[in-house]
């Protein structure tokens, strides 16, 4: 099998386009790099498409050892054929090749095994090879009784034979991939509530108290067609099969699966053992095969349910790290809590810390006099812009604090809810002991809180993706696909923002292409002994970067009022003289950036765009990444992105009425819908079916993290806290 091959063909690119990225990843490239700075050798590929190449590469060089481990194997027992080289040979899944190498597997002690070592195995194929046999199979089989092996009488002879023809039938390839697709395509999924109440006796509260409130209800007696099936319900019937909710099974044509079974296995012709072929298909079937291809089905359908959530989660993610900053802004951050009271932040335009303390206002301690006092102190002696305040305990009655505060000293100062999720592990992290080491765990959490409003990216990186929630059924995936896929997303945002080598924390810079943790605090280390980096090649002094690195690397660091202004660009170094080249060609030069703003364009479409590419000396799709660079230089991609709704009052669930219009901010989608933040304790869900007057298949189609969008209420549940949204308006 020719690998590069094989992926040009599913993928539908080019042969060459493979070659060029297999070659830059062995090589010691980075997607990110790769697809920002190497467009001419792969055909200018996306990175989604790039790391499908990563991905189908790995497994096909799996599936390559494994292939010529099982020929190894099945060689060494001196049963491999042509016929069988061939089949396996052609094989581009792993679970084909195991199929094909079941026979030749090395086995533990089962039925079958034991009845060969009666000796029993030449009368199973004598039944199997000798299907117009017309005499007595009973008087046959006589002559394998073998007292000494165990084979007492006939009836015992035939039965171990049909031991034997069982395990054959289970083991053929082709039965296999006919029931597997059969139980694929064609059976029902059906879910019972358990009758025996086992689970009701366990000690783990969260059991009892998710059967308190019948989560699962909905599963207590359900079918569905296994191909209408959705992510989200295979995760959560899995989920309470887990905890003992619910017995779970593939129902299916029993009967039709069994002919199906035995014309693969004997063809469609009678033979003179079709009552016996009969007895040893039912056997296998319900003993060998069903049990087991049964498990393989739903791990399939559970693979791609996780696959799935996984991207839900991935998507949400990204949009939640490239929400715009709030630049140059002073910022009062506000961790709420009950009985801890609430921790107060102020960082400055920078993210620097400059003050905290802690304030008492709801209960038991019910001090919202002298918490507002204080507030407003803060607020006027930093000149504070915006309050953020996280949406965990005591939210809404800290934003009802503020709003009171604000408008009792006519503050222009505005506040917004953010998203606190995760701040509680960063509290705690050595990352957030290293930032603030003479700071309570407790007293971390407000700082980050008002960063995540400060610039989001730089610092929700600090924290594990899977901690951030905005996703569905995280905990129920495969969490090394889900570890990797998350940090997929957090390098693909990073360095599509790019960083500013001089203020960037090590965290930040980790996930710059190229580097990791170590030489991540190498430049950090490096900018504090020796002052910011002027120019980006300095970035070569650094401890443990070298050629390669600085590479991979420069293009996304950036450095802002530097010597030169393309260090503050996304234009990497190597091109720096083909880009001097271009503005003297227009006689500019790189410290005129701002002075060519406008007119780059115009001259190079008047000379021509591929005259120009090919004086300079690059490639057309990097000379229009290097225009565009030039026309923005210093640009943060997040500016495009609206801001989050900033709120000088407050809602509560008893203000809201159907019909009414509000603006709200997109906190997650998920497969059935978005939850909304509108101002009050809990967020609205937009129903799938409420997105838009036409069909919707995926809600990923129509919003994403952070939209700030205008909805209709449909209706309010306030004692079971559900508020129901429209983007559509009332049915």
């Amino acid at each position: 099998m020719h690998i590069p091959q094989v992926i040009a063909g599913e993928l539908k690119i080019q042969l060459q386009q493979v070659d060029a990225v297999i070659q830059m990843l062995a090589e010691g490239s980075t997607i990110p790099f790769i697809v920002r700075y190497r467009k001419e050798n792969t055909g200018g590929l996306d990175e989604d498409k790039l790391r499908e190449i990563e991905d189908r590469l790995q497994y096909l060089t799996l599936l390559t050892e494994r292939r010529e481990s099982i020929l190894k194997s099945i060689t060494e027992q001196g049963k491999l054929t042509d016929e069988l080289q061939h089949k396996i040979d052609a094989c581009t899944r792993l679970q084909e090749l195991e199929d094909l190498y079941l026979p030749y597997k090395p086995k533990r002690k089962t039925r079958g095994t034991v009845a060969k070592a009666k000796g029993l195995e030449p009368l199973s194929l004598f039944i199997l090879d000798n299907p117009l046999f017309d005499g007595d199979i009973m008087e046959f089989a006589a002559g394998f009784i073998n007292p000494e092996l165990g084979v007492n009488s006939a009836e015992e002879a035939i039965q171990g034979a049909k031991d034997i023809l069982a395990e054959m039938v289970s083991e053929k390839a082709e039965v296999r991939k006919f029931v597997r697709e059969s139980l694929q395509n064609d059976s029902t999924v059906k879910s019972l509530k358990r009758e025996d109440d086992s689970f009701k006796d366990t000690t783990n509260e969260k059991l009892k108290d998710k059967d308190k409130k019948d989560v699962y209800k909905i599963y207590y007696d359900f079918q569905i067609d296994i191909m209408k099936l959705k992510p989200y319900q295979i995760l959560a019937i899995n989920r309470a099969e887990e905890e003992k909710f619910l017995k779970v099974s593939l129902v299916h044509d029993e009967t039709a699966m069994l002919g199906g079974i035995r014309n693969n296995f004997l063809g469609s012709v009678p033979t003179a053992f079709e009552a016996l072929h009969s007895e040893v298909i039912e056997d296998s079937y319900k003993r060998l095969i069903f049990p087991s291809v049964e498990k393989e089905v739903r791990n399939t359908i559970t693979e791609l349910a996780e696959l799935h959530a996984i991207e839900n989660f991935a998507v949400n993610l990204r949009q939640l790290l490239l929400q715009r900053p709030f630049n140059d802004k002073m910022i009062l951050g506000i961790d709420p809590g009950y009985i801890s009271g609430c921790k107060v932040a102020i960082i400055d335009q920078t993210g620097k810390y400059l003050e905290g303390t802690t304030i008492y206002p709801h209960q038991p301690k019910n001090k919202a006099t002298e918490a507002k006092e204080l507030l407003n102190r803060l607020v006027k002696k930093y000149n504070v812009d915006v309050i953020a305040i996280g949406n965990g305990t005591a939210s809404r009655e800290t934003e009802q604090l503020v709003a009171e505060l604000i408008k009792d000293h006519k503050l222009n100062t505005k506040y917004v809810i953010v998203n606190e999720a995760g701040a509680s592990v960063y509290s705690a992290s050595e990352t957030a002991k290293k930032e603030f080491p003479d700071l309570e765990a407790s007293l971390r959490g407000n700082i980050s809180i008002a960063r995540r409003l400060l610039d989001p990216l730089a610092e929700l990186v600090k924290i594990d993706p899977k901690s951030i929630g905005v996703g569905m059924y995280q905990h129920d995936v495969n969490q090394k696909l889900l570890a990797k896929k998350l940090d997929d997303v957090v390098v693909s945002c990073v360095n599509h923002v790019g960083v500013d080598v001089n203020t960037a924390s090590e965290s930040l810079l980790a996930y710059v292409s190229g580097l990791n943790k170590k030489l991540a605090g190498n430049i950090v280390k490096h900018r504090e002994k020796k002052g910011p980096f002027q120019e980006r090649e300095q970035i070569l002094e650094v401890a443990g970067i070298g050629e390669k690195t600085f590479e991979q690397a420069a293009g996304f660091l950036k450095i802002r009022n530097g010597k030169n202004p393309l260090d503050n660009t996304f234009i990497h170094p190597e091109s720096y003289s083909a880009t001097d080249k271009l503005l003297s060609m227009f006689n500019f030069n790189s410290s005129q950036i701002k002075e060519s703003i406008g007119l780059i364009d115009f001259f190079v479409e008047k000379k021509g765009f591929k005259k120009v590419a090919s004086e300079v000396g690059l490639g057309e799709p990097t000379l229009k990444d290097i225009i565009e660079n030039l026309k923005r230089p210093g640009r943060d991609p997040r500016e495009d992105v609206p801001p989050p709704i900033l709120r000088s009052d407050v809602l509560s669930m008893a203000d809201l009425k159907e019909g009414m219009r509000l603006k709200g901010t997109v906190r997650n989608v998920v497969d059935f819908g978005a939850f909304v933040d509108i101002g009050v304790k809990q967020d609205g869900l937009i129903h799938i079916s409420h997105l838009a007057t036409k069909f919707v298949k995926n809600p990923q189609d129509v919003l994403q993290v952070g939209d700030v969008i205008d909805v209709t209420i449909i209706s309010v549940d306030a004692a079971r806290k559900r508020i129901a949204l429209s983007m559509i308006g009332k049915p």
